[in-house]
């Protein structure tokens, strides 16, 4: 009962001192508020309201109907220019897509020749450019072939392919940003926070005050890392309810407490984490400094920003050391398709032991760490 009352104790004068440093406490609200919602609607989606122009040269039906194919949200409505104004459009990138219709394009269509339609694509504008030429070649494509079917007579096809798409029926973007967003600043601040009180000891002299009590190595790594643990915690659950569901509308579609029981799991791993870089720095900067050499790769090969089977096959292996892996992978099926506990237990019982793994690491470095100072 000692024991944990030192734990107890230790943990609530961590919540003081994090109360104390408000770079840390800006750095919390900022990223569990305004950095989810900037990183989950900064980034504009696939195609959306790209600017067009169409030089109709035809000026036929079926080059009516290919102008009035484009249409918001995917493009603007397109502006109907002459060809000597077309490369200036493209120049001044007034315009980022032009379509050249040529003369008799409909009579050739309709007598079984091949005309060519001219696109021309502003390149600069890499992310609308690149899916845009495929949209616009698939709008001209099912546009010819249906006015050609309409023409002639033609029956419908006997099969076709109905899409259906699940979990995210619009593909909306910041759907998947802002989760993904909670899940990285959760792993980020565990780290930094769980290090910078470490840190934050060493250089006011309060380590040195701890050694001298009848307290451990384990009481003092464990009073950080449940502190920082439920601040982080609590965080990710306002971050969710608030700015993810209420403030970006954006559905979860599984059991939110199911989800901090993996959050909290991870965490353990995560804050042990830190502790053991804390170890390793010398001042705040050293710390900053190796987070971000551990950051980077267990946020992008995790499977949250690329899907883990595009990656190598040794990547991926290597990668199952890493608790963020499981912890993305459970994130995902809890609040994108609501998977319960008979799904998720195999990553919950990953990142269990993995998290044993790491806590015990930095405890024998921080236990060795304090015996030098003692």
């Amino acid at each position: 009962m000692g024991s944990l009352a030192n734990i107890l104790h230790l943990g609530v004068k961590e919540f003081r001192s994090l109360s104390r440093d408000y770079a840390m406490l800006a750095l919390i609200v900022w990223s569990f508020t305004l950095g989810v919602y900037s990183t989950a609607t900064g980034l504009p989606e696939t195609l959306h309201h790209a600017p067009i122009a169409v030089v109709d040269e035809d000026r036929s039906q079926l080059s009516t109907r290919l102008v009035g194919a484009f249409q918001p949200p995917y493009f603007r409505p397109p502006a109907l220019i002459d060809p000597a104004t077309m490369d200036r459009g493209l120049d001044t990138g007034r315009y980022t897509f032009t379509l050249d219709i040529p003369p008799d394009f409909q009579r050739d269509v309709l007598a079984g020749r091949t005309p060519a339609v001219q696109l021309n694509v502003d390149a600069t504008q890499i992310g609308q450019a690149f899916s845009g030429a495929g949209y616009i070649q698939n709008i001209v494509a099912t546009e010819v072939a249906e006015f050609v079917a309409r023409h002639r007579g033609d029956s419908a096809p006997p099969a076709g392919l109905a899409v259906r798409t699940a979990f995210n029926p619009n593909l909306t973007q910041a759907w998947f940003g802002a989760v993904m967003e909670v899940i990285n600043q959760i792993t980020m601040l565990s780290i930094i926070l769980t290090g910078a009180a470490l840190i934050r000891e060493r250089e006011h002299g309060t380590l040195e005050h701890l050694l001298v009590m009848p307290l451990t190595a384990g009481e003092i790594m464990l009073a950080k890392v449940w502190s920082m643990a439920v601040v982080v915690l609590v965080a990710a659950a306002f971050s969710l309810v608030v700015v993810v569901q209420g403030w970006l509308a954006v559905p979860i579609g599984g059991s939110l407490a199911l989800f901090l029981l993996g959050a909290a799991l991870h965490l353990f791993a995560t804050t042990s984490m830190g502790i053991f870089l804390a170890t390793v720095a010398r001042s705040m900067p050293q710390l900053g400094l190796l987070t971000i050499l551990v950051l980077i790769p267990l946020q992008i090969l995790s499977g949250g920003t690329t899907p883990r089977e595009s990656m190598p096959v040794l990547v991926q292996d290597l990668m199952l050391a890493a608790p963020t892996t499981h912890f993305v992978a459970l994130a995902q099926a809890i609040l994108y398709r609501g998977a319960g506990l008979e799904i998720v237990w195999p990553q919950l019982l990953a990142i269990f032991g993995i998290g044993s793994a790491f806590f015990f690491a930095a405890y024998r470095r921080f236990r060795s760490t304090l015996s030098q100072m003692a």
